[in-house]
């Protein structure tokens, strides 16, 4: 997988893309779906639809028929207002999905085990969407909706018109399946969610740090030499005195940061330091190898 992460080629879109639709597939027909977890999106509406047509058709109408079904329309208004370059990967990405719901094998881990299902279908749901979207890609559905729906309506962000169109999706969930189910949807929505941000945005958390003291040559000296960190000098001036100083700017591994604040206070038990996250840290001693 870090190798593929790794190499850029044309084909590499659409082979995250295809891999991250396999593992939604897994989420949704193994854990989603068996349990009545609407997690929202056309994927949510096709379990509800699944479900209330279990009367009318034998097992109900399989989810990958649905998804076509209801990416479709979507297909052509996206080409009548975006154009064809626009849809290409989302109609990729959509056929992956469906084709991916059709072959897939349901895995009985988790049916009847709600926590479960949310803890196992929310990690692969999300790790499925974030190498989708890795692959610059979408899978149609509610983003897709959104998209169009603001082209219309451009005071309102995507990310807000997907959050209403999901919460009217989960409420009818709510309804079909009772709204203890729901709870649990909205749970593994969230996992979804944090899933999906970590890979995108990187597993290598780390902590960057200022900080202001009269004896910055020592604290750099132990951030060099001790802990293999780079370190760079800002001039500041307090505001308060009018004084000049050198305020130091670094960034170290979470392991690293319990040793450094005794350094600090070793060296200058006044020394003002911030401690921040870094989601991210893209260059050398942490991500050196990072287009993509």
């Amino acid at each position: 997988m870090a190798a593929i992460l790794k190499k850029k080629s044309w084909y590499r879109d659409y082979l995250l893309i295809f891999l991250g639709t396999a593992l939604m597939s897994v989420a949704l027909n193994s854990a989603f779906e068996p349990n009545g977890l609407v997690d929202g999106g056309f994927s949510g509406i096709a379990i509800i639809i699944k479900n209330i047509t279990e009367g009318l058709v034998d097992g109900g109408v399989p989810l990958w028929i649905t998804n076509i079904v209801l990416n479709i329309p979507m297909f052509f208004l996206g080409i009548r207002i975006k154009g064809v370059r626009f849809l290409a990967k989302t109609i990729w990405g959509t056929l992956s999905l469906s084709f991916w719901l059709a072959v897939m094998p349901v895995i009985p881990l988790v049916e009847g085990e709600m926590v479960l299902a949310v803890i196992f279908g929310g990690v692969l749901q999300g790790t499925g969407i974030g190498l989708v979207f890795l692959g610059q890609g979408t899978t149609g559905g509610t983003d897709m909706v959104a998209t169009l729906i603001q082209h219309y309506v451009k005071h309102m962000s995507i990310a807000r018109i997907m959050q209403i169109v999901d919460a009217l999706i989960v409420v009818t969930g709510a309804f079909v399946f009772g709204p203890k189910t729901a709870l649990y949807a909205i749970v593994a929505i969230f996992i979804v969610a944090k899933v999906t941000d970590g890979l995108m945005e990187g597993m290598n958390y780390a902590k960057a740090v200022y900080i202001i003291s009269d004896h910055s040559d020592e604290i750099s000296s132990i951030l060099l030499h001790d802990l293999d960190r780079g370190v760079t000098g800002i001039h500041a001036r307090g505001m308060y005195e009018g004084k000049d100083r050198m305020m130091l700017f670094c960034v170290v591994g979470k392991k690293q940061i319990v040793q450094l604040k005794e350094a600090i206070a070793q060296v200058d038990p006044g020394a003002f330091v911030i401690v921040t996250d870094a989601r991210e840290v893209l260059g050398e001693g942490f991500i050196e190898n990072f287009t993509i």
